[in-house]
């Protein structure tokens, strides 16, 4: 068997042995690795996103499931980057949800969902995933649900391309390019 980089570190993540940050992430009692930082609310969307707004940030969504291996090692690899967890931490609230979870969530339109509903309702099939919202919960009430999503990363991305997204985000390139436009203009 070939040993890779990846191998190790998910390997080693798996063991429970992981980098020495003061911040790791925590094994939450629905089987979700959970970051400290990501938000605790009462899952009220329109409110954590103007939560998110009148602290400067954006709201994103992440949608993940027990056992997924790529949603640890977006934990335990991409968030373990100070990199990438200042950046997410600086210019983001993180309102993580369970795609197969029962937890009741009030949808920006008021309707009140389990969170697998809710997923359906955005058609989120994948996890990891990360949904991020536009601004203005009063805007995103009367928009259909395919329309509140300002950007979305299906899947697992690597730290680079990661990191790369919430920039898009962040510095709302989506009104201009794709993410894949944005990624050809970064610096190499």
């Amino acid at each position: 068997m070939k040993l890779t980089r990846r191998g190790l570190i998910l390997g080693v993540a798996s063991l429970g042995i992981t980098s020495a940050r003061a911040d790791e992430p925590i094994l939450t009692d629905d089987g979700l690795y959970k970051e400290p930082w990501f938000l605790e609310t009462f899952l009220e969307l329109s409110d954590d996103l103007e939560a998110a707004a009148k602290a400067g940030k954006r709201f994103v969504i992440s949608w993940e499931l027990k056992g997924c291996p790529y949603c640890k090692e977006t934990h335990f690899v991409n968030f373990a980057q100070s990199r990438i967890s200042d950046y997410v931490k600086a210019n983001f609230d993180v309102l993580q949800l369970n795609i197969i979870g029962s937890r009741k969530v009030i949808d920006f339109d008021g309707t009140e969902l389990a969170e697998k509903d809710l997923a359906a309702k955005y058609g989120v099939r994948f996890t990891p995933t990360f949904q991020f919202f536009g601004e203005g919960a009063a805007a995103l009430k009367i928009l259909p649900p395919a329309k509140r999503e300002v950007a979305r990363a299906p899947g697992y991305l690597r730290p680079d391309d990661f990191l790369a997204m919430f920039r898009y985000v962040r510095e709302k390139a989506y009104e201009s390019k794709s993410f894949r436009d944005f990624v050809k203009t970064l610096p190499s």
